[in-house]
């Protein structure tokens, strides 16, 4: 049976961390690497590390802080944004990141996972209403995700983020009906992303067929901690980790 993953997910501009709603993320919630050391004592099975301000702002990687992120948390870590050539890929993973999450730029995946591995190519599909979106969530390729993962997927990109736009910060419960379609269509592991608002949405993700699930505001704004939802994922007969 695999372990089902709980992962924070944070998204930062500059060296400060932000929130909001529906990919509107611009309120500033504190430092980064303040946010590593509690995460750090929270126990989180991984943590998704994504700039929100790269890809508008048209530059790279933040590769100082990252790396300064990176010495603060001891398990895996996704990064992502800003991304856009082979040796932006290879410094993110030489400065301190498992894997690279990839929300465009996605022609390179081939040769990608043939030079570092499927297992650190993420990719990071945002979606809304069946349609696939790229550049922060405001160019739709006309694709609906299902179809998107799949391909991208066969291509060597070796775990799906999948997050619903619409329900970004919202709190208001996983995309439950594309989580188990993605899921189904796909032979990696799917990150379920935007909505969470408690365990028992986890549960229900997991049971939609998500290998792991990642919440934002959740553990933002609420008493709920990864440690939590691994205790009660467990009660409730999911194989995590404790």
């Amino acid at each position: 049976m695999l372990t089902s993953r709980i992962i924070p997910i944070l998204l930062y501009r500059g060296v400060e961390l932000v929130k909001g709603k529906r990919f509107d993320s611009w309120r500033g919630i504190g430092p980064a690497t303040q946010a590593m050391q509690i995460y750090n004592r929270r126990k989180p099975d991984e943590l998704i590390f994504l700039d929100v301000g790269a890809t508008r702002e048209n530059r790279g990687p933040d590769l100082a802080l990252v790396r300064e992120v990176a010495d603060e948390f001891y398990c895996p870590l996704t990064v992502g944004g800003g991304v856009r050539s082979w040796e932006d890929f290879r410094q993110l993973l030489r400065n301190g990141a498992d894997k690279v999450a990839l929300g465009t730029w996605w022609d390179s995946i081939p040769d990608l996972a043939r030079d570092f591995g499927s297992q650190a190519v993420v990719v990071s599909i945002d979606y809304r209403e069946n349609q696939t979106y790229i550049r922060s969530g405001t160019k739709s390729l006309g694709l609906p995700p299902v179809a998107v993962a799949k391909k991208l997927t066969e291509e060597g990109a070796g775990e799906v983020l999948l997050n619903s736009i619409d329900r970004d910060g919202t709190m208001s419960g996983y995309d439950l009906d594309t989580i188990n379609q993605v899921s189904q269509a796909v032979n990696v592991p799917v990150i379920a992303c935007g909505g969470c608002s408690g365990y028992e949405d986890m549960a229900k993700a997991i049971d939609a067929g998500a290998s792991a699930v990642a919440a934002g505001a959740l553990f933002a704004f609420t008493e709920a901690t990864p440690i939590g939802a691994s205790r009660y994922l467990k009660q409730r007969g999911f194989h995590v980790r404790l």
